[in-house]
């Protein structure tokens, strides 16, 4: 895979209709409702500080308010939603001072990763990063933002996770829910073509990663991380400007 094969796939950056369906099982049930209503959420099915309308989710995934309600609860520890007393669920809105902070610690975190990941990653665990880097290609080549967004997140997890640091991998948890959203809707940002050029930076994550050169990959995932940034705000600027001439 090279740098020109990238640059010559010819992406539609439009989202895509949400994939969810009707769950049923009771085994599986809370863990498929909770995956399915992230993605809805974080594919910007309902819009920052919009309401979370139980209802029609309820109708949407064919499932009664209760496991609804425990799945929100999850996504609310996450950082996604905010609970609200006795009025239900809101998408969290972020400033443009909140993205600032947050990503700059996620830069920090995952910077810190690479480089931590470098000393003591096996041959085995590079090879399933690559193998999960080939699949988020291949989705980018199909323009699937969906498939695409799972696999680069896999990517992230596993980087941190080879770092071997408990403390590392318990505070990224921590802040990751909160910029999911804005992670996946900065791939959008048609401008800049922000997703080929994610894409063209996560080879380069990969490359370091193979050579195991951790001072080199702390600086490209800090990078990347400030790059997921910049492209998020610009969206966000464009959006409020939107919203003025709407008025």
């Amino acid at each position: 895979m090279t740098a020109t094969m990238l640059d010559s796939a010819d992406v539609d950056l439009a989202p895509e209709e949400s994939r969810s369906e009707p769950l049923r099982g009771s085994a599986s049930l809370h863990d498929g409702l909770l995956a399915a209503l992230r993605d809805y959420i974080v594919e910007g099915n309902l819009a920052d500080g919009a309401r979370v309308p139980e209802r029609l989710l309820c109708e949407k995934f064919g499932i009664s308010r209760t496991p609804l309600r425990e799945a929100l609860k999850v996504l609310a520890a996450e950082g996604l939603i905010d609970l609200l007393p006795n009025r239900g669920a809101r998408v969290r809105s972020l400033s443009s001072e909140d993205l600032r902070e947050l990503f700059d610690v996620m830069g920090g975190l995952e910077a810190l990763a690479g480089r931590l990941a470098c000393e003591r990653i096996s041959d085995e665990e590079v090879a399933q990063i690559e193998q999960v880097h080939h699949d988020m290609y291949r989705f980018y080549i199909r323009r699937d933002m969906h498939g695409y967004f799972q696999c680069n997140q896999a990517i992230h997890r596993m980087i941190v996770e080879a770092a071997g640091n408990a403390t590392l991998s318990a505070t990224y948890a921590n802040f990751a829910g909160r910029i999911r959203r804005v992670r996946y809707s900065a791939n959008l940002d048609k401008e800049r073509d922000r997703w080929g050029e994610a894409m063209r930076e996560h080879e380069a994550i990969l490359d370091a990663l193979r050579r195991r050169a951790g001072s080199e990959l702390s600086d490209i995932m800090f990078q990347h991380l400030r790059n997921k940034r910049k492209a998020a705000q610009h969206i966000g600027e464009a959006q409020a400007l939107e919203g003025d001439a709407s008025r």
